[in-house]
């Protein structure tokens, strides 16, 4: 499903990812673990083409993630769930309009979308906080929120980036429980981390670990 092909990356003469290749089969679970600066992020912006290699491809489904051109892109990127550690939320909007507007700027219709939000809203346990603000909800729930925003358009492949960073104890292993759900329920789901812990979560997961932007 997933392939990096000896992948690059420099920002001006700094090396941020060197020779990186692995695949990823669909329906896996794999945690990506490396401490901070390692060059996760910049995997994952690779992966959703918010960056291109500086040299290697990344492949998703045989199709060139860095050889697409703005449109395909983007239509592509709807077929993805990207999770962020600091939510990305729209603060001036209620929880139903977060995940609403996800849909509407792809120019889903009104009925589609009354009758989508709410299932993926109870899927995350956020049904009955619709109309709350995302500044009255718990971290946690902030974080399910970014969540149901991503799985809105039904993606086969759900990434997490370091969805458990601003979050305790508790509710970090809530989020990974509902990933791990996600994943039960025939999502591939990339992670990840640079908790040591989380990893003793996920015990079905495959673990590849970057260290100074190479998988070791």
């Amino acid at each position: 499903m997933i392939s990096f092909h000896h992948v690059v990356k420099k920002f001006g003469p700094r090396n941020v990812l060197t020779d990186v290749d692995f695949q990823i089969e669909a329906g896996e679970f794999i945690i990506l673990r490396g401490i901070s600066g390692s060059g996760k992020s910049t995997l994952v912006n690779l992966l959703i083409g918010a960056e291109r290699p500086t040299a290697g491809s990344v492949e998703v489904d045989g199709m060139a993630v860095n050889e697409m051109d703005r449109d395909l892109l983007q239509l592509y990127r709807r077929k993805v769930g990207v999770v962020f550690q600091d939510y990305k939320l729209l603060p001036k909007k209620t929880v139903f309009e977060n995940v609403a507007f996800a849909m509407e700027v792809c120019g889903i219709t009104a009925d589609e979308i009354h009758l989508r939000v709410p299932q993926v809203l109870e899927k995350v346990g956020l049904l009955d906080f619709q109309d709350q603000f995302p500044d009255t909800l718990s971290g946690g729930q902030q974080q399910r929120l970014g969540i149901a925003r991503a799985l809105v358009h039904g993606p086969s492949l759900l990434i997490a980036d370091e969805p458990t960073g601003n979050l305790d104890q508790d509710n970090a292993r809530s989020i990974i429980l509902l990933l791990e759900t996600l994943h039960k329920e025939g999502k591939t789901v990339l992670l990840t981390t640079h908790d040591p812990l989380i990893p003793t979560l996920v015990p079905q997961a495959r673990i590849l670990t970057l260290e100074s932007g190479k998988i070791v």
